[in-house]
């Protein structure tokens, strides 16, 4: 695995770690798997990338994603450890044994009914205590969430969570600021910031996928499987996986309803519903009826949300470009 830039590699010493293999690169940084030479233990250091550095809005979501690993304490969210006599910029986190979803989900394709639901209960469970520390993970995916040897789950990357209180970030990269296509919410499509309840749609989505083996919505380039969620409705989990109930697939509906007040109000109300499905009532879904008939987006709209994306970027390349020059 190589990375952009690299200016670490594995052997090197980094003050108090031996880093010791490349685990994950992305655009922002990379990930080594290293050894705390004091204690002999395993941890996950996090390097960033120079250009990362350089540039004020990825750098700043790279210190928020520390400052909420490092405040935020449950088992069910990676923790980030506090290092203030480094000398340069990383991040120590735990190291987890396990593998991302993403890959349970590669290797196996759909899951179990009662495995998809103990790992969504988990999840649950994980993003109740997030979101009552005022924070909202905004990018939930089966790649940002590891699973354990015993089914444990854990969140990880931060990177662009946002915290109560704290400033909004330009967009500086599409699928760094807003989520990602396949499981971002339509409030967050439409231009807004998003709060809990998109959260709670994310995971509505992955519970979705878990379950059928499949997302539900898709498109031929991100803007349209953006405005596929905006349009049409999903093929019901039960026409595409017979042994989902009617209560399971009524859960997965209210967690993926269009509108935010119509979604669970919380991650506990989603789990409770999990873990009591006799409680819960089958609603009539009109709309969700008419999931064969595919509507196709205006070309206006399609420019119209293209544009929420492309200008901010623009604009923050023209900034960029400015303060270059200066």
């Amino acid at each position: 695995m190589i990375a952009p830039n690299l200016t670490l590699h594995p052997g090197d010493r980094l003050d108090d770690y031996e880093l010791e293999e490349i685990v994950a690169t992305s655009g922002m940084a990379t990930v080594f798997r290293a050894k705390d030479v004091r204690t002999g233990e395993q941890v996950a250091i996090k390097v960033p990338h120079p250009e990362v550095e350089s540039d004020p809005t990825m750098f700043d979501r790279f210190r928020r994603e520390e400052e909420i690993g490092t405040r935020i304490d449950h088992p069910g969210v990676m923790k980030v450890f506090a290092n203030p006599g480094r000398s340069q910029v990383y991040m120590v986190m735990e190291w987890l044994d396990g593998r991302l979803l993403r890959q349970v989900l590669n290797d196996e394709k759909k899951l179990p009914v009662e495995r998809a639901v103990k790992l969504t209960v988990g999840i649950c469970s994980a993003l109740e205590h997030v979101h009552a520390n005022g924070v909202v993970h905004r990018d939930l995916k089966p790649e940002n969430i590891m699973v354990g040897p015993e089914d444990e789950i854990h969140l990880i990357d931060f990177g662009i969570a946002a915290s109560a209180g704290a400033r909004r970030l330009t967009f500086a990269h599409f699928s760094q600021s807003m989520g990602t296509p396949d499981y971002i919410s339509p409030e967050q499509v439409r231009g807004k910031r998003g709060d809990a309840r998109s959260d709670v749609y994310a995971l509505g989505v992955m519970l979705y996928e878990m379950l059928t083996g499949v997302v539900p919505f898709s498109g031929p380039n991100p803007f349209a499987v953006m405005n596929d969620r905006l349009l049409n409705q999903p093929v019901p989990p039960r026409e595409i996986e017979p042994s989902i109930t009617p209560q399971l697939q009524e859960i997965v509906y209210r967690a993926m309803e269009r509108e935010p007040k119509n979604r669970y109000a919380s991650a506990r109300e989603m789990a409770h519903d999990l873990l009591h499905p006799n409680e819960v009532g089958i609603a009539e879904r009109p709309d969700a009826e008419q999931w064969k008939t595919r509507r196709s987006p205006e070309r206006r709209r399609v420019l119209l949300y293209a544009a929420l994306v492309l200008i901010p970027l623009l604009l923050f390349g023209l900034l960029l470009l400015v303060a270059r020059r200066g």
